[in-house]
């Protein structure tokens, strides 16, 4: 037999209305032994990555102050061994990791006032920054 399993994810973005996050993707860990999934998201398209036991939720744009949700439901085995195959325990529980990218926006508020290219070969250079915010490492523990 099989039991279901089903789990709610809410991601909500807190950076200021006017900008926007891209690229957003979201690696939700699920069992080892998942079987099954099915997704309905608000925003955005889910899949399931077997070789990373996640599924895997990308969203193109996110604007600041939204909040979306994504929900899932899975098969696991009525039956569970204690350990998988590399001798770590079913229950423990792996981070949710977050990648995005937020043109145009810095987190510390650091501003290029003014900017002077000098450049003598006869090459026209614009005086212009892009600033980007990327997320790095972002991880996320669950209960």
């Amino acid at each position: 037999g099989i039991n279901a399993e089903y789990m709610g994810v809410k991601c909500r973005s807190q950076f200021k209305k006017t900008s926007s996050a891209n690229g957003v993707e979201i690696i939700i860990p699920v069992p080892v032994d998942a079987d099954t999934p099915t997704f309905i998201t608000s925003v955005g398209s889910a899949k399931y990555v077997p070789a990373q036991d996640a599924i895997i939720w990308s969203i193109k744009v996110m604007p600041g102050g939204r909040e979306y949700m994504l929900r899932a439901g899975f098969g696991l085995p009525s039956i569970r061994s204690g350990d998988n195959e590399q001798g770590v325990a079913n229950n423990v529980k792996r981070p949710v990791e977050v990648k995005f990218e937020i043109p145009y926006f810095t987190l510390s508020g650091f501003q290029v006032r003014y900017l002077k290219v000098v450049e003598k070969s006869g090459y026209e250079a614009l005086p212009w920054v892009r600033y980007i915010t990327q997320s790095g490492e972002y991880q996320i523990r669950m209960n």
